[in-house]
């Protein structure tokens, strides 16, 4: 039997048992001898005093930070969701790097594909403060939840001296988190400009490994000049593109466009359908690939000067005598390969330069988002959803879980929304966005949107809609819903002893769940704590008169109830039976027990019927 702790997945101590799995013999008691691990890897050690490194103020304490366990848990929204039952999808209210050490045990390795949009550090965007003590009693400070002490959100300006230093503390520790959550086949978008493009690009290579960056892609975001500017008027932003692990990185490329296919045609009546001409030389020059070719009308040419044709002499014949070389219309013209449609692969290599024609630009977002709003603007530069989608067409596949932690307007819940109604997809998304106040004088504000997850959510409802009335039958089992989380504190108990109030201090201790919360509350925090996803879909059951709540088709039970004696464990092992589940474990209120002697015999009981000692759990 153990007990469940408030600690989200303790990531030292997973890296340690990894570590311990590698290099056994670097380990002692428990404990790294570290003269012992440099020596297993060949002490390839630098010993140069001055070497090439990428260091700042505080970089230590940002990598605690991402490794201290969370103490706080996602409480369930249903009266602010949407198609709660059925949805797979999530929106997360909180600090985001709180929810990313949540999110670890539930959801790691499981995300195809990341999309962030972080505050680009331009001075008059907000930048984190992470609090290294007490994340979840900042996080209620800054956002105006609870009374704090000048505590309150914040913008980095260029006159604070720790600038830069500011914006990499709080991305460092989100993105080696988030790394966690990518699948060994994932990838990461990232949007940023001029201001902290070197660093991110320098911190991307750090987390991600140099040997993972896939690309950084130039987004025409303007499409006029701004005459104002006293040099250049900026017309780009950077999408920096890594992988989890580039060998398993597959591409799915972007569709062929009509345009694209238009270009092939059948001049000969060929069988084989429509082709186009291809290039018959190369460059530079391969010396065995030099000879005459001599055509139909007897012309002889040789490829150009610096350059040899494209096919060794015997695959020319082979070629010729299939009837794939194109003399043009007198036979008299250079040869030419001719490139089948039917033998291109159908789709098309992106490349770095994504023009606003063909995913949009910053205007064209804020007209979308406006006329979703009834023409209100809340948001400045919100991303075009064509931007994003073009993202999730070149590496997800229609099953894939999509995660946003800096969500803002919610495009990429729009985007995976419309990729799904276009071709049929499931793609689930995760979002996850602080409740940053709205300013008082703000248009959002006048509407009724007091934070910026108001907005969100209601983009996505208003979107959704849309998506599914305008595709009609194509999307009858579009997933347009949304799962609403709050990041609070855990909702187990600390033992906090009052000594001017005894009396409440032993009432508290009767029971190890706070006050306010409900079972629902409870039961999502022992999902998220056992690493199930905050998705699955829950059954409820009578055990003796008390509910019995079965999630992952009886792979886990769980009472709270506050009378569990044998009759319940007996109901148990009888739903057990019934659901016929390979996998079992089963978790009681600590409480609930009369006694010490009914928890052991409802332990006995279970353990008779096959359940694994550490299977069985109390919260």
């Amino acid at each position: 039997m153990k007990n469940l702790t408030g600690e989200s997945m303790n990531l030292t101590e997973e890296n340690l048992k990894a570590m311990q799995q590698l290099f056994p013999e670097a380990f002692e008691e428990g404990k790294i001898d570290f003269d012992v691990l440099r020596q297993l890897l060949g002490d390839f050690v630098d010993d140069e005093q001055e070497r090439y490194s990428f260091k700042w103020n505080g970089k230590g304490k940002a990598l605690r930070l991402s490794q201290t366990p969370s103490m706080g848990t996602l409480r369930p929204c249903k009266e602010e969701s949407k198609d709660w039952d059925n949805t797979e999808n999530l929106y997360i209210e909180g600090d985001n790097l709180e929810v990313l050490k949540l999110l670890q045990k539930s959801y790691y390795g499981k995300v195809k594909m990341i999309y962030i949009d972080p505050p680009y550090n331009t001075g008059g965007d907000f930048v984190y403060k992470d609090n290294f003590h007490d994340n979840i009693q900042n996080y209620k400070e800054v956002t105006g939840q609870v009374d704090g002490e000048g505590h309150r959100i914040d913008t980095n300006t260029e006159a604070n001296g720790r600038f830069h230093t500011d914006w990499l503390n709080m991305m460092y520790p989100r993105l080696r988190l988030a790394r966690n959550l990518l699948s060994d086949d994932g990838v990461i978008f990232i949007s940023i400009d001029d201001n902290e493009q070197e660093n991110l690009k320098r911190l991307c290579d750090e987390v991600f490994s140099e040997s993972n960056f896939i690309a950084q892609i130039t987004w025409e975001r303007a499409y006029a000049p701004v005459n104002l500017k006293k040099h250049f008027s900026e017309s780009h932003d950077f999408i920096l593109c890594y992988a989890k692990e580039i060998d398993n990185l597959v591409c799915n490329g972007l569709p062929r466009s009509d345009a694209q296919n238009s270009d092939y045609k059948n001049l000969d009546n060929d069988p084989r359908g429509v082709w186009k001409a291809g290039n018959p030389s190369v460059g530079p020059a391969v010396e065995k690939n030099i000879y005459e070719i001599v055509s139909p009308s007897g012309r002889r040419m040789l490829p150009p000067n610096g350059r040899s044709w494209l096919y060794s002499k015997e695959k020319f014949k082979e070629m010729l005598n299939d009837n794939r070389i194109y003399w043009g219309k007198d036979g008299n013209s250079i040869w030419a390969p001719k490139m089948f449609l039917s033998e291109v692969k159908n789709s098309v290599t992106p490349m770095t330069i994504w023009k606003y024609k063909d995913v949009g630009h910053s205007q064209d977002a804020t007209k979308q988002l406006k006329k979703i709003f009834n023409d209100k603007s809340f948001f400045d530069y919100p991303k075009p959803v064509s931007l994003i989608k073009q993202c999730l067409e070149l590496y997800t596949d229609e099953k894939s879980i999509v995660l946003d932690f800096f969500s803002g307007s919610a495009t990429t819940a729009h985007a995976v929304m419309q990729l799904n109604a276009e071709d049929g997809g499931n793609r689930k998304f995760v979002l996850v966005q602080l409740p940053e106040p709205t300013d008082k004088n703000s248009e959002a504000y006048k509407a009724g949107y007091k934070n910026i997850c108001e907005i969100g959510k209601e983009r996505i409802r208003r979107a959704g809609d849309k998506i599914k009335a305008e595709a009609e039958d194509k999307a009858a089992d579009l997933d347009i819903g949304f799962k609403v989380f709050k990041l609070d504190s855990s909702n187990l108990q600390k033992w906090n002893p009052q000594p001017d109030d005894l009396v409440m201090t032993l009432q508290q201790a009767t029971d190890n769940f706070l006050p306010d919360r409900t079972e629902q509350d409870v039961l999502y925090e022992i999902m998220l704590k056992m690493g199930l996803e905050l998705t699955c879909q829950i059954e409820e059951e009578q055990a003796a008169g008390e509910t019995v709540y079965i999630i992952g088709g009886g792979a886990l039970m769980i009472c709270l109830g506050r009378n569990i004696t044998t009759a319940v464990a007996e109901a148990v092992v009888k739903l057990h039976k019934e659901y016929e589940s390979e996998l079992w474990q089963v978790v009681f209120r600590d409480t609930g027990f009369a006694s010490d002697m009914d928890k052991t015999n409802v332990k006995e009981t279970l353990k008779t019927a096959g359940l694994d000692e550490d299977s069985f759990v109390c919260v």
